[in-house]
């Protein structure tokens, strides 16, 4: 049973306005990819202010590659004989209709879920979506970066398995709650986004930027292997692996609003919610240019505290590098564009 940290804030008037129910949510996937998919995925319901209803936990058929097994342990064995992501919507949609889809980085949990629902033809039931990311910055949380282990350690939460789908969820939802009524205890208007659920999907004839085709149906081939689907070999990743040069000619800066581009320079800074190196990993994958500093020539900044004063984020102000967020980051790399020729 999830313990009550604020009893304080039980006694404080309620916003009028706040939602009548959240889905707590974790998913671990694939990739972080357009293409990628879900593996397995947890919902907390809650009440108004918190409280847990209930809680569903499935492991789902990926019909490709598992990924990174390396940071979610699921391996195509463990996968073998769960259900297809068709097969558990109906349940997972039932978990989720009607309330705020509240997640760690709620837009990657977003935009695969979503995903999902376009390719089996059908719309996820969510309208709203709340990031405890940006929770936790509007409450100004004294965190010591905005990984989920260090907003639960500032509640006291345990971690038991991180990056276990079911877990991941529990402890969101055990650090929500306490920065739910510390929000409401405060008067503090909610970052509630609007979703907007895809009405069609395509997967099309092509594979993602910087990976090899592969054909579709099972997990792909073990370690010695051919490619899964996209190309992706879970034994082609290793911490200590130089990465190979850039193919691709330096483009030039990013430009806020457009599209990555194939041989942009991207460095990144901070802590991030997905793992630093499985970021870099992708950011390979699709064509650019991984920086370890900063410099004139590079394109882009990644960042989720832009205002740290740490050297990169220095340095980007001085060469006015521009600087998006992590989940921005995860937007540009569904789709960047080829390189010139």
């Amino acid at each position: 049973m999830l313990e009550d940290r604020t009893p304080e804030a039980s006694t404080a008037p309620w916003p009028a306005a706040y939602p009548q129910g959240y889905a707590v949510v974790d998913v671990e996937t694939t990739g972080l990819a357009r293409d990628d998919r879900i593996i397995s995925a947890a919902v907390y319901r809650l009440d108004a202010r918190g409280e847990v209803e209930d809680h569903w936990y499935t492991l789902v058929d990926p019909e490709r590659d598992p990924g990174p097994v390396w940071i979610h342990g699921l391996t195509a064995d463990a996968l073998e004989g769960a259900p297809l992501f068709t097969e558990v919507a109906e349940e997972f949609a039932s978990r989720l209709a009607g309330r705020v889809l509240v997640a760690h980085n709620a837009v990657f949990d977003w935009q695969m879920i979503s995903r999902e629902y376009a390719r089996a033809g059908r719309e996820a039931p969510v309208r709203q979506r709340l990031c405890t990311i940006a929770l936790s910055k509007a409450l100004a949380l004294p965190l010591a970066n905005h990984k989920l282990e260090s907003l639960a350690a500032h509640f006291g939460v345990v971690q038991r398995r991180a990056h276990h789908a079911l877990d991941d969820a529990r402890v969101l939802a055990e650090a929500f709650r306490p920065s739910l009524r510390a929000a409401a205890a405060a008067g503090l208007r909610l970052p509630l986004l609007e979703c907007r659920p895809l009405t069609e999907w395509s997967d099309g004839p092509s594979p993602r930027i910087g990976r090899q085709p592969g054909g579709r149906g099972g997990y792909g081939a073990g370690p010695g292997g051919g490619a899964g689907v996209g190309g992706y070999r879970p034994t082609a990743w290793n911490r200590t692996k130089k990465r190979p040069p850039c193919p691709h000619p330096n483009p030039g800066r990013y430009l806020p609003g457009g599209r990555l581009k194939q041989g942009m320079r991207v460095a990144f800074s901070g802590d991030t919610s997905v793992e630093r190196e499985l970021l870099e990993d992708r950011a390979t994958e699709a064509g650019l240019h991984v920086a370890g500093s900063i410099s004139r020539l590079t394109s882009l900044l990644v960042t989720n505290d832009p205002d740290s004063g740490t050297s990169k984020t220095v340095k980007a102000r001085q060469f006015g590098t521009p600087v998006v967020d992590e989940a921005a980051f995860g937007q540009l790399l569904g789709d960047v564009e080829p390189a010139d020729g």
